[in-house]
């Protein structure tokens, strides 16, 4: 064997090594960290999808919530963990918002992660309390201006998704209207209900059962496509804010340095996770839109998504200790 054919031979031998660190080893669990509470959409895509990348990794899968602090005590034990492919992340959108509400975060957010796919959007609804006189956008709009800064829309707290969103939409449109932050959507969509507070956005599966009795309006999606879960909800596009376009993601990652064999085998697994028929319903009735980004293509996608959201966050002037 020639030099040149005894150092292909040692790469492959390597790059069998680094796959084999995660997935040979079949009798070692991985475990997948969600940062967010059980119940979250986020926990539920984990484990809709653990049965079956556990089926094409090899490894029996081990979903745990870490909770607290938008998700940064979990995401801090992936980014510290060993390189072996054992440990990954199932983050959201809350990965690139931390670091201009927090004064503080362990780690970098691009920098200490690998992203290994960008796995679903969850569109958000706009949602309005029946006692508004708004049945669209655009009579939402003409009362908004009306009337400045007597709404007031509420979020999910200070920084998150759903206080972005309502970010976005008083700057596309110049309107004034007052940020109310709940801690978590369950008391944000009662006190919608109630009128405490009169409009807000909110992911579609937290809300459809209302939308549909009747007790909050659905005026328009965040979108830029109509969601099938709400075929008749137009998008804010079309409603007559042409340039908002605003939507959480869900995301796998492990730390930085993940070997490129785990990262590539991994994508393949979850690609077949995520299309299974079980994982499609979970992942209907929560609203998500699938997109199977890869890892090619996920680092620049987060690049992006930092750069949008902390320019909103400044905007917001919001801020955690």
């Amino acid at each position: 064997m020639n030099t040149t054919s005894r150092r292909a031979a040692l790469a492959a031998l390597l790059a069998f090594a680094c796959l084999g660190g995660a997935h040979a080893q079949s009798d070692k669990p991985l475990r997948i960290v969600v940062p967010l509470a059980a119940g979250s959409t986020v926990d539920a895509v984990a484990r809709a999808i653990a049965p079956g990348f556990g089926k094409a990794t090899g490894h029996p899968i081990v979903v745990e919530n870490v909770v607290g602090a938008g998700g940064i005590p979990g995401t801090g034990q992936v980014v510290k963990a060993p390189k072996d492919g054992l440990t990954l992340g199932m983050i959201s959108s809350n990965h690139v918002i931390n670091p201009g509400i927090y004064k503080s975060i362990p780690y970098d957010s691009l920098k200490d992660i690998t992203p290994i796919a960008v796995l679903a959007t969850v569109p958000l609804v706009l949602v309005v309390n029946p006692s508004l006189p708004a049945r669209n956008v655009k009579e939402l709009l003409a009362y908004a201006k009306a009337n400045p800064g007597k709404l007031n829309y509420g979020s999910a707290g200070n920084g998150s998704t759903l206080h972005l969103a309502g970010e976005l939409l008083t700057s596309e449109t110049g309107i004034d209207m007052k940020h109310v932050p709940y801690r978590g959507t369950g008391p944000l969509i009662t006190d919608l209900i109630g009128g405490q507070v009169q409009l807000g956005f909110v992911s579609i599966s937290q809300v459809a059962p209302q939308v549909k009795a009747g007790t909050l309006h659905a005026l328009a999606v965040s979108t830029p496509a109509r969601s099938p879960a709400l075929p008749d909800v137009p998008t804010l596009a079309e409603s007559g804010v042409p340039k908002y376009s605003f939507d959480a993601w869900i995301a796998l990652i492990g730390p930085a340095g993940l070997p490129k064999a785990i990262v590539d085998s991994d994508y393949a697994a979850v690609k077949a996770a995520i299309a299974s028929p079980e994982a499609q319903t979970v992942l209907a009735a929560q609203g998500l839109t699938v997109l199977n980004m890869g890892p090619d293509q996920a680092p620049a996608f987060f690049q992006a998504e930092l750069v949008k959201h902390q320019k909103l966050v400044k905007q917001s002037g919001a801020t955690l200790d």
